[in-house]
Formats: structure tokens, C-alpha cells, sequence
């Protein structure tokens, strides 16, 4: 099919009839060498013309045509030259095709992001555009696009949360990114909150150079200043100075260390093949019935372990007053509780999306990734925390006076 004369008009009658061979010998209606690509460009070519029209009858100051300016437009169609008029007085500002505008669907933009936010790189969504749609997009186009989303990470940042939040989890993971020309280690701090319809949000994800007790206070302020008024259980892993950070700004906050991060820091220093024993008589302890029980049995763990690997009984001891706390609660509260499984289930999901990553080209770069796979990941949770009703029912009576629940009939 020969091209269009476009400057003499396009003609539709013979598009149609030279569309419809094409389409016959098996030619896509879109992507690369799309069958409709000349008729959308004359679309747009009409389009601006008519704008022209318009803001040349509008002119307070006299004006007229000043022949027409061309750049290559992309869109899922394919990409063509487009012609758009210009006027002597340079006030012509097109609203259709916006200046320096070189893609035309938004559908394009849209895929673009997602296929970002599964974790492709620039040059892979480059070439999947060009093979799929015979597009040669640039990777600095594909990260202005992706830019697109920061404004909706900064208002998401920034959202206002629930007042209450009956159970928090809070936990940090590292990347690699660049900055002043060097690559550098990035903490991302994570906060995953359960609110009182038993629906679980994560109420944000901050970046810093490394992991520490006072970004933690900034990060518990920020939620603060958003409206969280209480938390009743945070659970947290043995970051030193933070169970103080979480009390400084929410006092009544009751901490749960991990159990699970405690057990993986134990068997660091137990011996491999003192391990299977070890951990025989340490489930006695954290599986016990109840917290006399619980301090029993870490006696007698003390007693058959302690000269061996003081280090380890030394540290559950030590920390006992935060490792113990779920022992006051029903089975149905401390299932949640004892452990960060929740949040770092998530931290395996953006592993998932970041794992073909050395290093991010920015701390903006990995920010991008991150909060689309947040909104993947959120996308999965439909319902509430499992036997909400019977959990929140005994939270209420636990912390009397504390939720906000709305019990009109």
C-alpha cells in the first residue's frame, strides 16, 4: 500500500480498499506496519488543522499560518511523521498534540508503566515495544513516562491514614542504588498496619542511607502527623533503640519482638550439630502453653546450654520482657503477632520485582518500582485477617476504651 499524500488530502475510499487488501494478506491492524497507522495519523492531522482554525479566529493580535513543523508520534498503532501547523506569532499551543508530545495513547503509557512495574528494564520494555509494535522508544523517554507516577507516590506518601490500628508490623529491607556517581546501600523501611475492619494497608515505605532506631522515630512522627493516634501491638524484629522509638511517639504501644528473627539469630551461633537438639528444647520454650511455663523452660535451656553458647541464653533472657508479650493473648491474637512473616512476605514480593537489579539508576528509580508493586501486591488482599470477628472482639476487652468501634444496631 502506497502512503497517502497527505498534503493533498487524504483519501478514504482509496485507504479503505488498500487496507482491506492488506488486511486480507494478513496484515495486523496494529502494532509494527499497523494497517491503521496512516489513518490515525490524518486523524490528528485534522484535528490540529481544526485547532489552528479556531485559535487563529481568536487572535486579538494579527496572525496567520506559518507553514508546519514535523515530529515522529508513537502510539500502540506504530509511529509515523506528523505534520503540525504552526502561526507567525509562535501562540499556537496545541491541545490535542501537546508540544514536545511524541505519544499519543495513554493506553501506551499505561503499559509501559506496568510492564515497569513487573520488573522489566528500560532496554527490555525498549525492545519489547520495537518488537511488538515497531516502536524505538529511547530509555530516557520510557523513565519521563515512568516519572509520571511520582506525583501519585507523593500523594499516596502522604494520604491520611486510620486512627487506629489494632496490630503494625514494621520492618526495613536493602538495595543497592546511585548517587554522586557512587553506588550505595538504601534501607527501605516498611510499615504494614491492620485497621479495625481487619484489613490489612501498607501505610507507607521510606528511604534511607542505612537502618536505624532514630529514622524509625521520623518514620513513626510521619504516621503521626497523618492521623494514627494508636497502635495497640507492634511487631518489630531486634533493631537496637527500637521498641523505645515506637513508645516515644505512641506510648501504649505494646512491642513484640519477632520470635523468628530471634530463632535465626540464634542458630548463627549453635553448632551444626548441636542445632536439632538445641532447637528440641527451644520450641519447649516458645511453644509453651503459657509465659510461667515459657520462663521454666528457658531455665532449664539455660541450665543444659548456657556454658556452651552463653551468647544465645544470654539473648533470650535479655530481651525476654519483648520476646514474651504474645503470652498474654488468646491463640487467635498471638498467631498474629509472634512474628513478622506478614511484612516480609511483601519484602519477597519486591525481591520478586527487583531481583535482575544491580543497582538502581536512583533512589527515585527504585521508589517507582516499589510503589507499583505495591499496588500488585495490595490488590490480593480482598478480606479481612482471618476469624477477624472473634480477634477483634477480644482486643476489645483486652485494650477497654482504646478502639473506635461502631457497635450501633
Amino acid at each position: 500500500m502506497s502512503t497517502p499524500d497527505f498534503e493533498k488530502g487524504f483519501d478514504f475510499n482509496e485507504f479503505k480498499k488498500e487496507a482491506l487488501a492488506k488486511v486480507k494478506n494478513g496484515q495486523p491492524l496494529t502494532g509494527k506496519n499497523g494497517v491503521l497507522t496512516p489513518l490515525i495519523k490524518d486523524f490528528f492531522e485534522s484535528a490540529l488543522a481544526g485547532e489552528m482554525e479556531s485559535h487563529l479566529s481568536q487572535e486579538v493580535i494579527k496572525n496567520r499560518r506559518n507553514g508546519k513543523s514535523q515530529k515522529k508520534i508513537k502510539c500502540e498503532s506504530g509511529s509515523f511523521s506528523l505534520d503540525t501547523p504552526r502561526d507567525r506569532n509562535g501562540s499556537f499551543a496545541p491541545e490535542i498534540i501537546k508540544k514536545r508530545q511524541t505519544t499519543i495513547s495513554d493506553a501506551l503509557e499505561e503499559k509501559i508503566i506496568a510492564l515497569y512495574g513487573l520488573g522489566m528494564s528500560y532496554r527490555d520494555i525498549k525492545d519489547h515495544l520495537a518488537e511488538m509494535y515497531g516502536l524505538d522508544i529511547s530509555p530516557a523517554t520510557l523513565s519521563t513516562i515512568t516519572d509520571k507516577i511520582i506525583p501519585l507516590i507523593k500523594e499516596w506518601q502522604s494520604r491520611p491514614l486510620e486512627s487506629i490500628y489494632p496490630f503494625a508490623w514494621l520492618d526495613a529491607i536493602h538495595y543497592k542504588a546511585k548517587e554522586d556517581g557512587r553506588v550505595v546501600t538504601k534501607a527501605v523501611y516498611t510499615v504494614l498496619g491492620v485497621d479495625q475492619n481487619g484489613d490489612k494497608d501498607i501505610l507507607g515505605i521510606y528511604i534511607s542511607d542505612s537502618e536505624g532506631a532514630n529514622f524509625w522515630l521520623g518514620v513513626l512522627t510521619d504516621l503521626q502527623n497523618r492521623g494514627v493516634q494508636d497502635i495497640l501491638i507492634a511487631s518489630i524484629d531486634g533493631l537496637k533503640g527500637f521498641p523505645e522509638a515506637i513508645n516515644t511517639v505512641f506510648p501504649k504501644t505494646e512491642i513484640q519482638l519477632c520470635i523468628v528473627h530471634q530463632i535465626r539469630n540464634s542458630l548463627k551461633y549453635v553448632s551444626y550439630k548441636d542445632q536439632k537438639a538445641f532447637m528440641k528444647d527451644l520450641k519447649q520454650v516458645y511453644k509453651a502453653t503459657s509465659k510461667d511455663l515459657a520462663e521454666q523452660k528457658l531455665l532449664e535451656l539455660d541450665e543444659k546450654w548456657g556454658k556452651r553458647y552463653p551468647i544465645v541464653t544470654g539473648s533470650w533472657q535479655n530481651n525476654w520482657e519483648k520476646l514474651s508479650t504474645y503470652f498474654k493473648y488468646p491463640e487467635e491474637i498471638r498467631r498474629i503477632i509472634y512474628t513478622t512473616n506478614i511484612i516480609e512476605g511483601v519484602h519477597r514480593q519486591f525481591r520478586k520485582l527487583t531481583k535482575t537489579k544491580g543497582a538502581f539508576t536512583s533512589e527515585n528509580a527504585l521508589l517507582k518500582l516499589l510503589y507499583l508493586g505495591i499496588q500488585r501486591i495490595s490488590k490480593k488482599w480482598t478480606g479481612p485477617v482471618r476469624n477477624w470477628p472473634q480477634t477483634i472482639s477480644q482486643l476489645a476487652i483486652m485494650f477497654e476504651g482504646r478502639l473506635k468501634l461502631d457497635l450501633k444496631i
